[in-house]
């Protein structure tokens, strides 16, 4: 066993069960079980849950989670057909587990406070800038319920144009102007009083998810993939992979802080 399918293992036991081949065609970038799998060993996944799946791609996070944690899971992407994904569903015997949708991540069709968990692994980014989304998705999520994040960030906050480093000028202002550090999105997700933040740091494996990323890339991604090339000629290591878990406050729990202070 080579040193990297050793810490894949140790670092992913669920995923490196998973065909490479079956991941790398359902993921939209780097492999999304691998960032997956970074943040569910930190919540409190059980049998039943109602899961949201939000910027799901092509669904193998769903089936994973549903697979995996026994949990019910809508699965909802914008760009992806729910019939598509659906198909990927059928394939993995879960249709009464895993229900896809394609919506928008602003108008989503569900009651207030129906999900216990929600999950964004690799999308957060497009959407979850705007200061006045995370309330938005807190109201489909139960008290005490719990929102988790795996995306890209920086190690370091890029507040000029001058800071941005020389390799990401060409794609800058297509992609890279919207990601941030793990420590802007602390504080917009703090200042807002709806969720405790209870964990807000790098993935542990984010070196190796890269190092898997760039390797995959070079045997059998597009040239025209700006994220890989980026990875390519980051020397310094600037770019990097965070977690982020919130768990809903009650309505009045802010309040009640307040009073005593």
């Amino acid at each position: 066993m080579s040193s990297a399918q050793h810490q894949i293992k140790h670092f992913f036991p669920r995923s490196a069960h998973y065909d490479p081949q079956w991941v790398r065609e359902h993921s939209m970038g780097e492999n999304v079980l691998f960032n997956l799998e970074s943040i569910t060993a930190l919540l409190p996944l059980r049998e039943g849950m109602r899961v949201l799946d939000l910027g799901c791609g092509k669904a193998a996070s769903s089936i994973f989670l549903a697979k995996e944690f026994k949990v019910q899971v809508w699965a909802v992407d914008e760009a992806i057909s729910a019939t598509a994904n659906y198909t990927r569903v059928l394939e993995a015997g879960l249709e009464n587990r895993v229900f896809p949708l394609q919506a928008d991540a602003r108008a989503l069709p569900f009651p207030e406070e129906f999900f216990d968990v929600v999950l964004v692994i690799d999308s957060y980014t497009y959407f979850g800038t705007d200061d006045k989304y995370l309330p938005y998705i807190c109201h489909f999520l139960k008290p005490d319920g719990y929102i988790g994040v795996v995306d890209v960030c920086f190690k370091e906050e890029i507040e000029t144009l001058e800071q941005v480093p020389v390799f990401l000028r060409e794609d800058y202002q297509d992609y890279w102007y919207y990601i941030h550090s793990v420590p802007w999105w602390r504080k917009l997700w703090e200042k807002t009083g709806l969720v405790q933040v209870t964990v807000a740091e790098l993935l542990p494996a984010a070196e190796l998810i890269r190092e898997q990323y760039v390797k995959d890339f070079e045997e059998h991604g597009q040239k025209k993939d700006p994220f890989a090339r980026a990875l390519k000629k980051d020397n310094h290591h600037q770019i990097s992979f965070f977690r982020l878990i919130g768990q809903r406050t009650r309505k009045d729990a802010y309040l009640q802080s307040y009073k005593k202070s």
